[in-house]
């Protein structure tokens, strides 16, 4: 597939995207930008925040998994059935009856100014970190098949797919992200069928894909025996209901577009059935796998990494020129949908809560929100940039890593202030909520000489669980509880 094609298709593509933000961004305003003034449909939202909760490592990390790991992140895929339920029914009832922007102001509410400015920092970090591992996905895929063949340095590439981002997001920012997901979501899922159908003449041709799946070695779900390894099932099943908590329902990224339904039953209706299509999805990703291996293997197609599996045959041409257009389409919608509103949302946080844009006139608000949105395009490329120099495993499994290490202090913060009645001495947050992710470190790397475990993605339970004990140290007295 020749560079210039893949180029006139980025162009095409993202052309759509600049329409689209033409069309919904005549309104430039921080209240479109923040909350699209609470006027998103919530089925828009909720097809939408199908692609934003996949994203670029779906595509890319899910199907090159199932080699190491079969079948087994559908454990975790259930798990995040349990997690939305919680978000439902507990925390976007909180958000709507506070009537929140940045859904980190209670904790301002709950404890003070310190914990509020905490919190706001570890989202921050965490969706830097996010948004890099997906965009350099992206950038990684067009240096191989497009600009590394023309002599293009990488860091110009990582500039050129951020600032296509800031391009569609910069004037409307939610209320244009809302539906250029969609549009995203339309085309991430296409590419992925697209694949199946293609390859079925090679690798399924006589029998049925359920089938064809179900008797492959690649594909067990549940693992029971043992509970001290990675893919125990509790141990999956419940690092995903709280990896969904935090990194949606404590996630400003994610709860900004709930946020922008016009009342709490829209956002729930947008929850739950965003839940059920996402099991479903997420096995047609690893159903993927499977084939993609079975004919990379009786194709002789090779590969460095597992990451590279989607790519490797999907551009060798064996399949033709429709494969590849949508892979590439695909994996462009698929990382943008989730990197866009990652955009937004740091956006938002940082203007929020950092530098308290309420307090504002409205014109010097909508200057500053722009150099903030400048701002963080450019943290954007320095991250991937260092990003490419660091990674050397699965991104899907790197990415879950850091998000044990940086969302556990909010999921100990929140469960904290919604479980218990304590209030805390607030000046100490900051010291808990850094000392907790050093020593979760501390534990997990030794783990497997000290007890013989070795922590998977449960490693956020970890972290939040040392995060509510450094609460409890730094509590008040009985006097000082919170009174209803």
């Amino acid at each position: 597939m020749s560079p210039i094609l893949i180029i006139s298709i980025v162009a095409v593509y993202f052309l759509l995207l600049i329409g689209v933000s033409y069309l919904t961004g005549r309104k430039d305003d921080n209240d479109s930008f923040f909350l699209g003034n609470r006027q998103s449909p919530w089925y828009i939202v909720a097809f939408g925040m199908i692609g934003a909760s996949l994203s670029g490592v779906t595509f890319i990390s899910v199907p090159g998994w199932v080699e190491a790991s079969q079948f087994s992140y559908m454990q975790v895929v259930l798990g995040y059935l349990a997690g939305y339920l919680v978000i439902i029914k507990i925390l976007l009832p909180l958000y709507y009856r506070l009537q929140l922007t940045s859904i980190y102001t209670y904790l301002q509410q709950r404890f003070g100014e310190s914990s509020y400015k905490t919190g706001s920092v570890f989202f921050l970090i965490s969706r830097i970190i996010g948004a890099s591992f997906r965009l350099y996905l992206v950038a990684v895929v067009l240096d191989y098949a497009v600009f590394r063949a023309l002599g293009v340095p990488f860091w110009v590439t990582v500039a050129v797919t951020i600032l296509l981002i800031w391009v569609y997001t910069f004037r409307s920012g939610i209320k244009t992200i809302i539906w250029t997901d969609t549009l995203q979501t339309t085309f991430m899922l296409a590419a992925v069928i697209v694949a199946v159908v293609l390859l079925k003449p090679y690798v399924y041709p006589d029998t049925g894909i359920v089938e064809f799946i179900s008797n492959s070695d690649r594909s067990q779900i549940f693992f029971w025996e043992d509970w001290r390894g990675p893919n125990h099932f509790w141990k999956q099943f419940l690092s995903g209901m709280f990896i969904t908590i935090v990194m949606t329902g404590l996630d400003q990224d994610m709860m900004q577009k709930n946020l922008s339904c016009k009342n709490l039953g829209d956002a729930q209706k947008n929850m739950f059935w965003m839940s059920i299509v996402l099991v479903f999805v997420n096995l047609i990703f690893l159903s993927l796998g499977v084939l993609l291996y079975d004919y990379a293997g009786a194709n002789a197609i090779e590969f460095s990494k597992p990451d590279e599996l989607f790519a490797a045959v999907a551009l060798n041409g064996n399949l033709g020129v429709a494969l590849a257009i949508f892979f590439i389409v695909g994996l462009i919608a698929a990382a943008y949908s989730s990197a866009d509103s990652a955009l937004t949302a740091l956006t938002t946080s940082f203007c929020v809560d950092i530098i308290g844009m309420k307090k504002m006139e409205s014109e010097n608000g909508k200057r500053i929100r722009k150099q903030v949105h400048i701002g963080f395009s450019v943290v954007l490329l320095i991250a991937i940039l260092i990003f490419r120099q660091i990674n050397d495993d699965s991104v899907i499994a790197e990415l879950f890593t850091a998000a044990g290490y940086t969302y556990g202090p909010l999921l100990g913060l929140y469960a904290f202030g919604l479980f218990t009645k304590w209030q805390v001495k607030d000046k100490w947050v900051p010291l808990v909520a850094i000392i907790s992710p050093v020593l979760c470190y501390i534990i997990k790397d030794n783990s497997v000489e000290w007890f013989g475990y070795e922590f998977g993605f449960e490693l956020l339970l970890l972290n939040g669980a040392l995060t509510m004990i450094g609460l409890l140290i730094i509590r008040k007295g009985e006097d000082d509880r919170v009174v209803d």
